[in-house]
């Protein structure tokens, strides 16, 4: 063999390593929950750093907000587990109940002297302890378990209009304007994606989306003109630092920007954030991303956007190898869910979208959005677990890990 040859043997051997490796059953189980997982760490990292001078000026500690967040994780992660060993016959039937707290919630929250209201916007609910509670990041996953469970079972007769968007679009638009009216474009935005995405999995027809988009499109654009501050974020987002913007509407895009900007290749360093400092609102919640690349640089944010990569790979990969339809459309759901989140809050923070107050999921402070979106990552997990050759793939790993565990015993 000469040199010639081998130098072009090695790329193609490579490949098909990598083919080879994506071809395994338990490749989507892997990436998706080492995905999450670095999210998760890489959101306690930055919550801490985001929030260390808001938390120590509020509380005389600078772990405050940081501990909270921990105690979330902590509750989030054995949802992660139960979600991941729950059958598949429990999220059907999780779905209805799931819609009917929902939108009890959702109405709930909108009546005076129980909602919370925290900067113009009526969002949570109070609870014990100082805690508070979203309603609309449960609508999230509600809307999911529902409408792919509806579909799932219309699957025969999804070829008729009718079926295909009744009753899965009234309520899923219902659901979308009482989120819209607490005001909360941004969680209304991502119903409206999880929606649309249904529908394309359950195979929609493309006139139904044109027809879908012009109507949404024509409500969205009403809601916007109504309200003078979404007018302002719309027409001032393309150049937020404008002499007119830069101490109005586009303050907060604006020191966004300056954070993003002076991170560079490889930023300041790991809690050397300048913004944090009272320059830059929302730090730890919506605009978290700006102080990734302020403190970690071109480099972090290039990281994150991997991630969410991984992870949307592996939910793609799922809905089109799992056997049921359900559980197809519920993991084609669950990604859009997350991915449609994930690219409306990083588009806001760096300047291709307005914003629309919306936290980066896994990552961003938030106990209401942390939990439900790790128990549908745990959800994604359970079906990666019943694809093709996966339940043989892992049984053959435990027995591998008790084997040698025994050896071990027998060699002390």
């Amino acid at each position: 063999m000469t040199a010639t040859t081998m130098g072009r043997a090695r790329p193609r051997a490579t490949t098909s390593v990598w083919r080879e490796w994506l071809e395994r059953p338990l490749t989507s189980y892997y990436l998706l929950l080492g995905s999450t997982g670095l999210l998760v760490a890489l959101g306690l990292v930055m919550v801490l750093s985001a929030s260390s001078v808001t938390s120590y000026a509020s509380s005389g500690s600078s772990f405050t907000i940081a501990e909270k967040q921990a105690m979330w994780v902590a509750l989030g992660l054995p949802a992660l587990w139960i979600g991941m060993r729950l059958p598949v016959r429990f999220y059907r039937f999780l779905g209805y109940p799931l819609l009917l707290g929902a939108l009890g919630l959702l109405v709930l929250v909108l009546v005076p002297h129980v909602g919370v209201r925290v900067a113009g916007a009526t969002r949570w609910i109070a609870l014990p302890a100082g805690l508070q509670v979203q309603p609309s990041e449960f609508a999230k996953l509600a809307l999911v378990l529902w409408g792919a469970d509806l579909l799932a079972r219309k699957d025969k007769r999804l070829t008729e209009v009718r079926h295909l968007l009744i009753p899965l679009v009234p309520l899923g638009l219902l659901m979308a304007l009482l989120v819209m009216m607490q005001p909360d474009m941004g969680t209304t935005i991502v119903l409206v994606l999880t929606m649309l995405a249904l529908l394309w999995s359950a195979g929609s027809p493309v006139s139904v989306f044109g027809a879908t988009g012009l109507l949404l499109g024509g409500g969205l654009g009403l809601l916007a003109i109504t309200e003078p501050y979404r007018l302002a974020r719309l027409t001032g987002f393309a150049n937020p630092c404008a002499a007119a913007q830069a101490q109005k509407a586009g303050y907060q895009a604006c020191q966004g920007l300056i954070a993003l900007s002076s991170g560079g290749w490889f930023g300041l360093g790991l809690g050397a954030s300048r913004e944090k400092f009272g320059y830059l609102p929302n730090q730890y919640t919506d605009y978290i991303f700006a102080i990734i690349g302020e403190e970690l640089g071109l480099l972090g944010t290039f990281v994150v956007l991997v991630l969410f990569a991984v992870l949307g790979y592996a939910g793609i990969r799922i809905a089109q190898r799992c056997r049921d339809r359900f559980s197809q459309l519920a993991a084609a759901g669950v990604t859009a869910w997350l991915l449609g989140q994930a690219l409306v809050n990083m588009g806001a923070v760096v300047g291709l979208l307005p914003i629309t107050g919306i936290p980066l999921p896994m990552v961003s402070f938030g106990g209401s959005a942390l939990v439900p979106t790790l128990f549908a990552v745990g959800m994604l997990a359970s079906f990666a677990r019943r694809e093709p050759g996966a339940a043989e793939a892992l049984s053959a790993r435990r027995a591998g890990r008790r084997q040698a565990m025994r050896r071990r015993l027998r060699s002390v």
